[in-house]
């Protein structure tokens, strides 16, 4: 109930009192005495119905009162009709009659007012089922007073029943919901205004059915597909029941508990704070690793992630009772998560999780990825609290293992990360260190996927994230610029721009090796290949020009740049390209006066590029 609205007795009161006063004024009625009475049967069958509802409100512990309240107002204004017009019909003056003359035909009205009344009380009553059992189940009828918008019923009926009913009604009155909300926007507002979105939360919450979690889940997530309604489950404290749920469930609640996290982080920056403030990264990444580590042929990252399980493990064992005591590693390390969050149940699920099917132990990795993958977008907090759990050698063991879908929310949580790392200097020094072991991990991944993958959509994450690395790799890092330079020249358009913005963040002069990185592009013959991404679309033209302006300004005096005709090349752009990127004028200026320098032939009228 909104602070602002009456308590349920108090809406019912009023049409009670309503009634009292039609008693006494059918008694006082001196004219259309049979109307009167006719319309006295109504409000008596209408008087009964409405004491049985007063009594099943104030006895119900959980009440839905939505429908209740928009019934009883629908009621009170027929009731003043009926009032108001029985009144009329007391003995008056002469004058008074002429004035306000009644006629049959108003009394069939108000009868009809009075019949839709009765329909709307008995079907509120059927919804609430006042018969003691519960829960009366899914009633789809249509009341009088949603005539015009059937969904709206439905939608009174199906939370009537998650909130109120039998467990296999509230199961199935979820799923309903979960089906109208994915039908379209419409639906999704009228369950989120007539407070679906609280019983849904209930029912999440309760480790009685997975069934129900799983259907109560697939309804929230229909709905949390913008800010505003995403906004709605964080203010009904979703949150911390959601993280509750991913930390002790089974497998496939988990799954479904993840892809809640994912949609309303996507959607919803104040979700992702809150996620991240009720620690729901640790236990996605606990689950994420689930029997990740358990078979590596390799040994390299293996013996890595065994040490850094080991210092989860020793962090545990400061915050739990512990529980974790002579337990095997591994199982250690997969119900930390549930002992991190403080759970004394972290352990129930853990038979099941082992015996589950592969694929759904395999769904449950791609969702925790994703959850992740949006938790870190466009947040520095989240990308270092990601790296603190040790989550960086995890997603480089998936990226190296795994295919598909998982594999490509991996290299998007990197991503993410990395990005997060080219914006801030401390989790950059921190999380990728050239002597760290999980920073050595992701970029062989990222280097590997570049090279040997053939894949766009695997690519470009792998591309973007060396880049965003750029000011970490040495002057004698050169290995990752030779697999981008060679991307220079894919026949994806987008992948080619992609390599040509990550070069252009090794050759630009914020980059404190960028004469180092210049020269390295130069020779693993860079030049020729953006020649030919100027004669590409705009896209790559526009991003080849900053490249090229970068060498020459960082290597002006190579002999590529002269074969190439570099200096040629950039005199043109700045008769096309800047007419529509002005913003790029003292860039292309200065490579050309930098050039006119160098190579032979640079007369006056070059020079005039000088800002």
């Amino acid at each position: 109930m909104d602070s602002g609205e009456k308590r349920i007795e108090e809406e019912l009161s009023r049409p009670i009192l309503l009634l009292e006063h039609i008693r006494s004024a059918v008694d006082q009625a001196e004219s259309f005495k049979l109307e009167c009475s006719e319309v006295w049967k109504q409000v008596d069958r209408l008087s009964q119905m409405l004491r049985t509802l007063v009594r099943f409100a104030t006895t119900t512990p959980s009440l839905y009162e939505r429908p209740i309240r928009r019934v009883a107002a629908d009621l009170s204004k027929n009731l003043e009709r009926a009032l108001t017009l029985v009144r009329k019909c007391k003995r008056q003056s002469i004058l008074r009659r002429v004035v306000t003359i009644v006629t049959a035909a108003d009394f069939r009205k108000l009868l009809t007012y009075l019949e839709a009344s009765i329909g709307d009380l008995k079907w509120l009553l059927s919804i609430l089922d006042t018969d003691g059992a519960g829960g009366g189940g899914i009633v789809l009828s249509l009341p009088p007073i949603a005539s015009n918008d059937p969904i709206l019923s439905w939608v009174w009926s199906f939370i009537a029943s998650i909130q109120m009913g039998q467990l296999n009604d509230r199961i199935e009155a979820a799923n309903e919901l979960a089906a109208l909300a994915h039908d379209n926007d419409r639906n999704k507002k009228i369950i989120i205004e007539e407070g679906g979105v609280c019983p849904l939360l209930k029912l999440f919450k309760e480790n009685t059915s997975p069934a129900a979690q799983i259907a109560a889940a697939s309804a929230l997530c229909n709905l949390a597909n913008d800010l505003e309604r995403v906004r709605v489950i964080v203010n009904e404290l979703g949150v911390p029941i959601v993280v509750q749920v991913l930390g002790d469930s089974p497998m496939r609640v988990q799954i479904c508990a993840a892809n809640l996290v994912a949609r309303m982080a996507e959607h919803d920056p104040v979700a992702q704070e809150e996620f991240a403030r009720e620690n729901a990264i640790r236990p996605l990444v606990t689950l994420l690793s689930f029997e990740t580590f358990l078979d590596d042929p390799t040994g390299q990252l293996g013996k890595q992630s065994i040490h850094s399980i080991v210092q989860i493990n020793k962090e545990l064992e400061k915050k739990s009772l512990g529980r974790t005591n002579n337990r095997p590693l591994a199982n250690s390390y997969s119900s930390s998560s549930f002992h991190m969050e403080g759970s004394s149940r972290g352990g129930n699920h853990k038979k099941d999780r082992e015996n589950e099917e592969p694929q759904v132990k395999l769904q449950l990795r791609v969702s925790c990825a994703e959850a992740l993958w949006k938790l870190a977008k466009g947040s520095v907090s989240n990308s270092r609290k990601i790296t603190e759990t040790k989550g960086m050698l995890c997603l480089a063991k998936l990226v190296e293992k795994e295919q598909g879908e998982l594999q490509h929310h991996c290299l998007m949580v990197i991503m993410e990360i990395t990005t997060a790392a080219e914006t801030n200097a401390d989790l950059r020094r921190a999380a990728f260190k050239t002597n760290s072991p999980a920073a050595k991990a992701v970029v062989e991944q990222l280097l590997r996927v570049i090279k040997e993958v053939d894949s766009p959509p695997l690519q470009i994450p792998a591309i973007k994230s060396i880049g965003s690395l750029a000011r970490t790799f040495p002057a004698r890092e050169t290995r990752v610029i030779g697999p981008l330079v060679t991307l220079l020249g894919h026949r994806n358009i987008d992948v080619a721009a992609e390599a040509s913005i990550a070069l252009s963040k090794f050759a630009c002069p914020d980059n404190f090796l960028c004469v180092e990185h210049s020269k390295a592009i130069i020779e693993f013959n860079g030049v020729p290949a953006l020649m030919k991404l100027l004669r590409a679309n705009e896209i790559t033209q526009l991003n080849g020009l900053i490249l090229l302006c970068y060498l020459a300004l960082h290597a002006g005096n190579s002999e590529s740049l002269e074969q190439a005709r570099v200096l040629t090349a950039l005199e043109g752009a700045d008769r096309t390209v800047i007419a529509q990127h002005p913003e790029l004028r003292d860039l292309v200026a200065k490579a050309i006066y930098h050039l006119s320098l160098y190579h032979a032939g640079g007369h006056s009228e070059r020079l005039s590029y000088l800002p």
